[in-house]
């Protein structure tokens, strides 16, 4: 399988004072084209921090760390900021919409910056808001609103889609409703899914499993059946 990204003895630290927090050890990873990934950890592993990282929205304090066998951690920041741009779409638990647009508006924004967009009209359907696409986020459910950051994110059509505990903020129903959107994009597009989350049910549905400890990668392991999200329960 062709690797997407690699992490070579990744460090990042931070210094408060005379103490240095260390938030990821030395770690070490693949991540293969076109598969779901979940990263699995407590609050405080180092999850978060990595995802940053290959977001590349935050540097390395130490390591390597390769996009198709670019480096990132060499770039600068007009570098990183195509890699954002043009690779990587993003979902966090709590959707950071701009209020004063439209759903539709919120989705064209993304597309606008990207190289090979999708049809923001298309997308906004595919998650089943087309009829929601002049509602300014103040008028949509939470769920909803999260719809909407993930149509935000498919729209720009990346290689990698990163999502910080993408479920976080939403009931156990609208939870599922997301996690089958993120599946069939991996699926459809044949695109690269991560999923960071403390949340061992959604695991489940992974084609790989990183669990976090301590700012380290304490364990990797394959999913020989993955579920169906329909499936999955926490």
């Amino acid at each position: 399988m062709k690797v997407i990204l690699e992490g070579k003895g990744l460090s990042k630290w931070y210094q408060m004072g005379e103490v240095r927090v260390e938030a990821l050890r030395s770690v070490d990873f693949e991540i293969y084209e076109g598969e779901f990934a979940v990263v699995l950890g407590p609050s405080g592993s180092g999850k978060s921090t990595m995802l940053n990282i290959i977001g590349g929205m935050d540097q390395v304090s130490q390591g390597e760390l390769y996009y198709l066998k670019e480096p990132l951690h060499t770039a600068n920041e007009k570098q990183l900021t195509r890699y954002r741009r043009s690779s990587v779409g993003f979902i966090f638990q709590f959707y950071n919409l701009m209020p004063n647009l439209t759903a539709l508006e919120n989705v064209l924004l993304a597309s606008e910056i990207a190289d090979r967009p999708l049809n923001a009209q298309d997308i906004l359907d595919e998650v089943g808001l087309g009829d929601r696409k002049d509602h300014f986020p103040s008028q949509l459910s939470g769920g909803e609103q999260q719809r909407v950051a993930v149509a935000r994110a498919i729209v720009k059509n990346p290689d990698i889609l990163l999502c910080d505990e993408p479920t976080g903020a939403l009931d156990f129903t609208t939870g599922i409703q997301v996690l089958k959107l993120l599946k069939k994009f991996q699926q459809e597009y044949q695109k690269t899914v991560m999923v960071i989350t403390h949340n061992a049910g959604i695991a489940d549905m992974a084609d790989r499993v990183f669990q976090m400890r301590d700012g380290k990668i304490a364990a990797v392991h394959n999913v020989e059946l993955p579920v169906s999200p329909e499936e999955v329960s926490w």
